[in-house]
């Protein structure tokens, strides 16, 4: 089977996922915003699983790439660079990452009743943790397990919010405000004059 072919199919599946939802995800409509010939999805992903363990895989591949290229780079030497890090990473939720994070979203309401899918996104939201915490430590955040992840969960739980986008709801969330949302996150975790 052709490569560029299979990684075609699985980007439209993607965009098919996070633009119609699971009940979206069919192989007619991966075939349309592939623009291949009826059938050709089926070929390569003969049933549904198929397609949403390809989609699955092609999302941890492009994680991989991110972390990757983040983990090149050198980490946040204080705390206001980790502050403009987050923000950075939540701004790309509602502007290019959209499409792979209402993917993943929905990849993960599959997930909870299908165990095999769960375990292939395991590792990025594992990964989120460690690499969370990497961060927080090169900050120089007196950091512990326990507030390195209930950093990252605050950033996790974020995220279905942005994208949603319901303006009472953000702002409630503290999420109108994304610069404001991370310096008090970081404060509230991390008081000013806390040592480990």
């Amino acid at each position: 089977m052709n490569p560029e072919r299979r990684d075609r199919l699985r980007d439209a599946a993607i965009a098919v996922l996070a633009a119609e939802g699971g009940r979206g995800l069919t192989h007619r409509a991966v075939d349309r915003a592939a623009g291949v010939p009826d059938g050709t999805t089926k070929n390569y992903f003969p049933t549904r699983d198929a397609v949403l363990r390809a989609v699955a895989e092609r999302c941890l591949e492009q994680y991989a790439a991110l972390t990757a290229r983040a983990a090149a780079a050198p980490g946040p030497a204080d705390r206001e660079e980790l502050a403009t890090l987050f923000r950075t990473l939540l701004e790309n939720v509602a502007g290019p990452g959209r499409p792979r994070l209402l993917a993943y979203l929905e990849l993960q309401a599959e997930a909870a009743r299908r165990p095999w899918l769960s375990a292939l996104l395991d590792p990025m939201a594992s990964g989120d943790f460690a690499g969370f915490e990497a961060a927080q430590r090169s900050a120089g955040l007196p950091v512990t397990r326990q507030r390195a992840a209930a950093v990252t969960l605050a950033l996790h739980a974020a995220i279905p919010h942005l994208l949603a986008d319901g303006p009472q709801t953000l702002a409630a969330a503290g999420l109108d405000d994304l610069d404001r949302f991370v310096r008090e996150l970081l404060d509230a975790v991390y008081p000013k004059g806390t040592t480990g």
